[in-house]
């Protein structure tokens, strides 16, 4: 039998008063308010002190043991940061994680009561599982805290996991008539984290338009390369999903522009592909048509100009999920306007600057479905009603149900981890 796993608020108060770990203070004489030190891994002043924190918060709880685990910066701070996320009696009251000088956050307890948590006693019970010390309030709130929602392998910071198709296991403690947690659940993940995980697919909704008329859509899931080609193209040699883009007889009645168009695809040759990355989409032209491209509204493409041309013997960068999702985050404050989350291509032509986008003999239209359910879910209040649910359209996943704080608190959750 171990040690008993401490709960995170006596334990911090804890350090708060020892004031033994550098930048880890009270901040007010009632012992409300204190601060964090939070600077970024990669800075170049950074030093082991600075994370100090961090690296006892994971010893504490037995997430790393000093000369047998790998020490994993970003997987402490990771859990820190959701351990205290997970608190209704904390909240965040100033962020100067991105100061240059003193990186550091500030948290308030919402009640002063809270301050006082005595440390857990660190015997374990006869069963190994809880002290008789503690509360039932105090059990089921370290139930609530250690249910499995996706747990996260030991493959280090950049191992991400997805949610289990099935709920985690319950055992029934007979001494408490609780349901108590199994012993080898995990912290609660951040369900939005899915959006990063590398080897998960993305959905796609793919509309093509000739001459502005819509005579193409598909939704499909993309796991590797998707490739935007002409109807008849069969190059199987090429990796990824070929999208086949349909030949324009039934769509246009005037013969030149069926013309126009058909020269256009059949210069597509290889396609136009389009691939996920990490947090990036990529873009590159395996054919002679040339293809420029540009971020819009779902309903009407950037008419002013182009952010560039996809480049045919290298990949460019179209999309960084980073700073849309900063850009989310402000939206939901109020202070930015909504992000922008669909791709246009113009085909074949110069990109159509102040000029219609009907008049373009090609254009297509990528949607990720998953970014335009989380600016649906920011529009409508972060799911402020628990009981409206938004689907993120990522496999495997369930729909989720939100406040708006959580909303915020998990989008800020992945910002911090693309940082890292």
């Amino acid at each position: 039998m171990g040690t008993q796993k401490p709960r995170i608020l006596p334990w911090l108060v804890s350090q708060l008063d020892q004031g033994k770990l550098e930048g880890v203070a009270w901040l007010d004489e009632n012992r409300t308010r204190f601060r964090i030190p939070w600077k970024h891994g990669l800075r170049q002043d950074a030093q082991q002190k600075d994370f100090g924190i961090f690296q006892a918060w994971a010893e504490a709880s037995r997430a790393y043991t000093p000369g047998k685990d790998k020490p994993d910066l970003p997987t402490w701070k990771r859990n820190f940061r959701s351990a205290l996320n997970r608190k209704e009696v904390l909240r965040l009251v100033d962020d100067r994680s991105k100061d240059p000088h003193d990186p550091h956050k500030v948290y308030e307890f919402v009640s002063p009561a809270f301050r006082d948590l005595p440390e857990p006693d660190a015997s374990p019970d006869t069963d190994g599982r809880w002290s008789t010390s503690d509360t039932p309030e105090d059990i089921v709130e370290e139930l609530l805290s250690d249910m499995t929602l996706a747990p996260v392998p030991d493959e280090g910071p950049s191992s991400l996991a997805m949610a289990p198709e099935h709920p985690p296991q319950l055992l029934l403690n007979p001494n408490l008539d609780i349901l108590a947690p199994c012993p080898n659940s995990e912290p609660p993940e951040n369900p939005l984290r899915q959006l990063l995980v590398a080897e998960e697919a993305w959905e796609f909704e793919v509309t093509a338009f000739y001459r502005g008329r819509q005579v193409f859509q598909q939704t499909v899931f993309c796991p590797g390369v998707l490739r935007l080609v002409a109807s008849e193209a069969v190059d199987g040699t090429l990796p990824g999903q070929p999208i086949r883009l349909p030949d324009p007889q039934a769509y246009l009645t005037d013969g030149g522009a069926r013309n126009f168009v058909r020269r256009v695809l059949s210069s597509l040759g290889g396609g136009l592909a389009l691939w996920r990355a990490g947090q990036q989409l990529w873009a590159q032209r395996l054919g002679h048509c040339h293809a420029h491209w540009a971020m819009g509204e779902e309903l009407l493409p950037s008419c002013h100009r182009s952010e560039g041309e996809v480049p045919k013997d290298h990949e460019g960068s179209v999309f960084d999920l980073g700073p849309f999702v900063a850009d989310l985050i402000a939206f939901i404050g109020g202070s930015g306007r909504s992000p922008r989350y669909t791709l246009w291509f113009c085909m074949g032509e110069s990109w159509p600057q102040d000029e219609s986008w009907t008049k373009r003999l090609v254009m297509v239209k990528v949607v990720p479905t998953c970014l335009r359910a989380l600016l649906e879910m920011a529009r409508i209040g972060g799911a402020s009603s628990m009981e409206n649910t938004v689907d993120l359209h990522i496999s495997n996943s369930h729909p989720l149900s939100l406040t708006s704080d959580q909303y915020k608190a998990y989008l800020q959750d992945l910002v911090e981890d693309m940082d890292l």
